[in-house]
């Protein structure tokens, strides 16, 4: 199984949105096969918290132009790891430190990677 149409869009869209506000190290995982609840992860970096923040709302906002609703949002407050659940799609946004600690790409280093093209 592979994402749908619709998280491939959604994922393009939440891309665009943190490449546009300078975000780093931008990667999409397809985890339809080693996660039931959403299509793709979406992992982005910032050097700072203010950075992370502007991130994620720039991408809630995009993302709610193509009619998709974040239905989580977590860690915003803090700035360090912003995590939004728009079901199809889960972004990450992280703070560079947080990022390679956690290093969830190696977690999910069996999942291929999405096209952002």
């Amino acid at each position: 199984m592979t994402a749908t149409d619709r998280a491939v869009e959604l994922t393009r869209e939440a891309a665009k949105a943190a490449d546009d506000k300078k975000a780093s190290n931008i990667v999409a995982l397809d985890v339809t096969s080693a996660m039931p609840l959403t299509d793709v992860f979406v992992i982005a970096s910032a050097s700072n918290e203010r950075q992370v923040v502007a991130i994620a709302d720039a991408i809630e906002e995009s993302l709610h132009g193509l009619g998709s609703k974040a239905i989580g949002r977590e860690g915003h407050r803090e700035g360090r790891w912003v995590l939004l659940n728009f079901n199809d799609i889960i972004v990450h946004v992280m703070h560079d430190e947080e990022r390679a600690y956690y290093d969830l790409e190696r977690l999910y280093k069996d999942c291929p990677v999405v096209s952002l093209a």
